[in-house]
């Protein structure tokens, strides 16, 4: 069985540990997505579409740093799912604490074009 697993990462600081320790764990690829949650939107602060026509560098770093990242990968069986969720904790700690992140693994029916490391296959 596949899984997509999801994080959400608070702290932006611990971003290239937690890519590390993602790819050692045997994840093969991996998307960042900017994104914001629904508090963080009703205070403004979130996700910004009123950037002007031409930003300055204050204005992008802001809303960089106000936005968390999901990160997405596609793992195959429950063992890659616990490594995942094991290199998070390791970089983020303990997932049930606050302010750590939020992770989800959801079953996939099928996957088409997905290219693993070798070891997986």
């Amino acid at each position: 069985m596949d899984y997509m697993v999801f994080f959400v990462l608070h702290d932006l600081s611990k971003m290239e540990e937690l890519l590390f320790a993602w790819d050692e764990a045997g994840v093969s690829g991996i998307t960042i997505m900017f994104s914001t949650g629904l508090a963080r939107y009703r205070n403004g602060s979130g996700l910004r579409d009123d950037l002007p026509l031409i930003p300055s560098m204050d204005d992008l770093l802001e809303r960089a740093q106000n936005a968390n990242r999901t990160i997405l990968t596609i793992v195959h069986g429950d063992e890659m799912v616990d490594k995942v969720i094991a290199a998070t904790e390791s970089v983020v700690g303990d997932l049930d604490l606050p302010e750590t992140g939020i992770l989800a693994a959801v079953p996939i029916a099928r996957v088409r074009g997905l290219h693993r490391k070798r070891e997986e296959l």
